[in-house]
């Protein structure tokens, strides 16, 4: 009983501390709180907010089209002669590089999706945002180009994902251009930003997107989570009574051959 029950708490001690998950960016705010007769602070997230644009295909979308998918953001625009075709070629190379080994025939993942803003949205119509799709053959299954309302995409980036405080540059929002992919989580809170055209920070992005995909949903608690301890004790309490009763039975039978023994 000791052997299997230490066992457990060394395992599940070094699955909890030896990888290190992608942390949280962006708070709104920290509630102090009792819990048992302890203080402890429950730091709330912040949210990127619902939008409403026009992907390459034409088709209005949002988070609910997305659902409970791992997100990589970036922006760009189709005019860039510099950065964005690079980190064009960089997020299709991610892309490619993450499939579903556990499908067979299909292996699109079904955990991650990709969004790339446009930043000139006024000229950036969708069939120019679907050339540039087909220019690079962008798989629209899990990777949209999208374009919509100049200030809605505007404050996503800037209000929402700070990315104006992420590039330290006093950033004019009357156009915003930047090299930084963005790693959203489940619960759309910011988890990683990265150097679209540096190959270490994508290699790190990959790493971070395979992590995230194994993270437990806080939002969705399984029957067992937190219970297991307690199921190893009762188990443990059970298997004591069953070699009690296993020795009582067998003290019994010993002091009954030894009354027929006697007489």
């Amino acid at each position: 009983m000791i052997i299997p029950f230490t066992g457990y708490f060394i395992i599940k001690s070094l699955s909890s501390s030896a990888v290190a998950m992608p942390r949280h960016y962006i708070y709104d705010s920290v509630i102090n709180k009792t819990e048992r007769g302890k203080q402890v602070s429950d730091t709330l997230w912040h949210k990127v907010p619902h939008f409403q644009l026009s992907n390459q295909l034409g088709k209005k979308v949002g988070w609910k089209d997305i659902g409970e998918k791992i997100v990589v953001a970036d922006f760009f625009f189709t005019q860039c002669p510099t950065i964005c075709p690079q980190m064009t070629l960089n997020m299709k190379r991610l892309q490619d590089g993450i499939t579903n080994t556990q499908k067979v025939g299909n292996r699109d993942p079904d955990f991650i999706h990709f969004l790339s803003f446009s930043v000139d949205p006024e000229r950036d119509s969708v069939s120019k945002l679907k050339a540039w799709a087909d220019r690079f053959q962008i798989n629209p299954a899990n990777w949209w180009l999208l374009t919509g309302p100049k200030k809605e995409i505007y404050d996503l980036s800037i209000e929402h994902m700070k990315l104006g405080l992420v590039d330290g540059q006093g950033i004019d929002t009357g156009f915003f251009h930047t090299d930084y992919m963005v790693l959203i989580d489940r619960n759309r809170n910011i988890r990683g930003y990265y150097h679209g055209l540096d190959s270490a920070a994508i290699g790190k992005l990959s790493r971070d997107i395979i992590l995230l995909s194994l993270e437990k949903n806080p939002a969705r608690k399984k029957f067992f989570e937190g219970k297991l301890e307690l199921i190893a004790v009762i188990f443990s309490l059970i298997l004591v009574g069953i070699l009690l009763l296993v020795y009582l039975s067998k003290r019994d039978k010993k002091f009954h051959d030894i009354q027929l023994n006697q007489k």
